[in-house]
């Protein structure tokens, strides 16, 4: 379909769409972990998706079409590099990182959003992440998605949702810890 790209025959697609522009480029690059890829990303998506606009019921969530569409087209792309998807053994954990992550909010105060660098260590540290953990924590800790609905996008049974998120959940707990011993909020070795 040759003009399914063009913008002239979707005049609603510029105004539905690019009011969403900087949330998706910030979910680009927390999906990539890299500026330049990012913008690449949602260069990708917004082409994808202007060419699936007649795919997009009206009425319905704009945003999470089009973050379905990055998301997507994420994914293909890295097929593309990599077919095989590594799974890991899930591993029976504790509820210690929960609660030692809750005491680490707790310490900082009301204000712990405002903490300088806190931003940038949760990007560096979602970006660590392996893409099959990665995407679910930014589809249900950033974009609201249930556990069902993730599940569903990701074709996958919401048993294995759940342990992925956990395993994910943990790994940023322990990523973040030396923030908090950098912050001095906790000592290297602290227990729960």
């Amino acid at each position: 379909m040759a003009g399914a790209a063009n913008p002239a025959e979707h005049p609603d697609f510029e105004s539905s769409t690019l009011p969403y522009l900087p949330r998706l480029l910030q979910y680009a690059r927390r999906l990539t972990g890299n500026d330049a890829e990012a913008e690449d990303l949602v260069q990708s998506t917004y082409l994808n998706a202007l060419r699936g606009w007649h795919t997009f019921q009206p009425g319905s969530d704009v945003a999470r079409w089009l973050f379905t569409v990055c998301r997507n087209t994420f994914f293909r792309s890295r097929r593309k590099k990599d077919d095989s998807v590594s799974l890991e053994s899930p591993e029976l954990e504790s509820l210690a990182g929960a609660r030692e992550a809750a005491s680490f909010l707790g310490q900082l105060g009301d204000d712990w959003q405002q903490q300088p660098d806190l931003a940038a260590a949760i990007d560096t540290a979602i970006a660590a992440l392996p893409d099959s953990l990665r995407v679910l924590v930014m589809m249900i800790d950033v974009e609201g998605y249930s556990y069902e609905e993730a599940a569903q996008a990701e074709g996958i049974p919401v048993g294995t949702v759940r342990s992925r998120l956990y395993r994910a959940r943990r790994q940023l707990q322990q990523a973040l810890a030396q923030y908090a011993e950098d912050l001095g909020l906790r000592t290297g070795g602290q227990g729960a």
